[in-house]
């Protein structure tokens, strides 16, 4: 199944989010992420979905979504012209001095930080496109990861050149 993301501008205000959530929940699509947040217009808010499925389904989540009075804008991003991030934080268990320089090495490599060292843990932050943070949960998983918390995807387009 392919994924898209799809990037709407809506009203900001209170139930705009539970009408649009309504909407894929009547019609049986599933949301793999969401987020929400402040757009570059006052009073409009920038809802990023990612949903997987074939073309049909883009067709018809988009369709259904310029339905909602509240939607402003519906756009799908082609993932090619696209920067895409999330953010993720990991609470790794330390066994030793040893185990917890190798959990400090590999955040350096992908660029995370540090938040919180305990006496028996980790927590790390590290943002970046999905498979990047995929890949650095998976290297930790042989630590033994305690807490995983992660945004859903946010996104916008590149400027391209004529």
């Amino acid at each position: 199944m392919e994924s898209h993301i799809i990037s709407t501008l809506v009203e900001d205000r209170p139930g705009v989010l539970q009408k649009v959530t309504g909407l894929f929940t009547r019609r049986g699509f599933n949301i793999d992420s969401i987020t929400v947040g402040e757009s570059e217009t006052e009073q409009l808010a920038r809802m990023v979905f990612v949903v997987n499925g074939d073309i049909k389904i883009l067709e018809q989540v988009t369709k259904q979504l310029n339905k909602l009075v509240d939607v402003i804008k519906v756009r799908s991003l082609s993932p090619e012209i696209t920067i895409r991030r999330e953010l993720c934080l990991v609470k790794v268990k330390v066994e030793n001095e040893q185990k917890r320089g190798e959990i400090i090495q590999l955040t350096d490599i992908f660029k995370g930080n540090i938040l919180d060292v305990g006496e028996n843990s980790l927590t790390v932050e590290i943002t970046g496109n999905p498979s990047k943070i995929n890949s650095f949960i998976s290297l930790l998983k042989g630590f033994g990861i305690r807490k995983i918390a992660k945004t859903g995807s946010t996104a916008l387009e590149r400027d391209i050149k004529s």
